[in-house]
């Protein structure tokens, strides 16, 4: 009977903690605000790290990576430098509290925050509503058919997509309305202008899956691209006799390009050096884990397959106004 209020009434508080723990893990993120709002006690509980990392993973976690993570935390750590008034004259970190302008960030992509006033003591918190109501804009990766590209981008709530900026001689703007399901968390933290460090270059075999770095200039950063390991020219691709993954050269297959494409086929060197060819430049190689990374990467193919054509039957239709061909 202790446990009941003199009016009568049973409070929330007398709960067993771990049941009133079970209870606030099935609030929503809204929810847990109007629940902090009750007393004190109830404050502390709703914006503790522990049930925001949930919400956080349950909506962010496909599309913020450790980059991401690693960008809040050195917001935050400028935000109580500031609010101490101990500024931290080594810190050189490329990050932002400003504006897009000037010369930030270089020729790094890391992230850009609006404002850091409201951050409190509750930073996953803080993160969850920053990421929410766009002003936290935070490195990322777009597909972009053949290729990913890394962009800046923002969540806007009005629309439940993002707005992208991409890094190409200032910040232009890439796109509005990108939808969740072309977006992904950088899986490195490599700068897009840095080749990656591959680690995996001495196991692969042919059937292998992976993501190369390629651009067309050097003055621009890399791009990812989709590719799998092929056999050589000399190899009849018998599993039993095949000896491809001991040769020094790489054969990868972009087979989201038809057979017969310029585009098709591509030879580098194993031992990880950018290699230059008329098609580009390409970088650093990463191996897919996983089914998911690979099917994500197949479903924007059939876009951009080329169709081989008869070479004395050309159909010359002309194509509507507003429809795109694609290449």
């Amino acid at each position: 009977m202790d446990k009941i209020e003199p009016s009568g009434n049973f409070s929330l508080l007398n709960l067993p903690e771990p049941i009133l723990d079970c209870i606030l893990k099935l609030l929503s993120p809204v929810e847990l605000v109007v629940m902090s709002e009750v007393c004190t006690c109830l404050r502390d509980r709703c914006r503790s790290d522990s049930l925001w990392e949930v919400h956080l993973k349950q909506k962010w976690g496909g599309v913020i990576g450790d980059v991401a993570y690693k960008e809040w935390q050195w917001h935050i750590t400028i935000a109580m430098e500031k609010r101490n008034n101990q500024p931290n004259q080594q810190n050189n970190h490329n990050g932002s509290l400003g504006s897009f302008s000037g010369t930030w960030p270089m020729l790094h992509l890391r992230s850009y925050l609006e404002d850091c006033s409201s951050f409190g003591n509750s930073f996953t918190m803080a993160l969850y509503f920053s990421l929410e109501n766009g002003k936290f804009w935070f490195p990322a990766q777009i597909y972009r058919g053949v290729l990913v590209r890394d962009a800046l981008v923002r969540y806007d709530s009005k629309t439940d997509s993002f707005q992208a900026r991409q890094q190409s001689g200032g910040w232009n703007a890439m796109g509005n309305n990108i939808q969740w399901e072309i977006l992904r968390a950088p899986p490195t933290d490599t700068p897009p202008c840095v080749r990656y460090v591959s680690d995996c270059l001495d196991d692969l075999k042919p059937g292998d899956h992976i993501e190369i770095q390629r651009k067309s200039r050097t003055e621009i950063p890399y791009d990812w691209w989709y590719a799998v390991v092929g056999h050589m020219e000399s190899c009849n691709e018998n599993h039993n006799f095949c000896s491809c993954r001991y040769s020094e050269t790489l054969v990868l297959e972009f087979k989201q390009y038809s057979e017969g494409s310029s585009m098709r086929r591509v030879k580098v060197l194993r031992n990880g050096e950018e290699h230059e060819e008329a098609k580009g430049w390409y970088g650093g190689i990463r191996k897919l884990q996983s089914e998911e990374e690979i099917q994500r990467w197949e479903k924007h193919f059939p876009l951009y397959r080329q169709t081989p054509r008869p070479a004395r039957f050309v159909c010359r239709r002309r194509i509507p106004p507003g429809v795109l061909r694609f290449p």
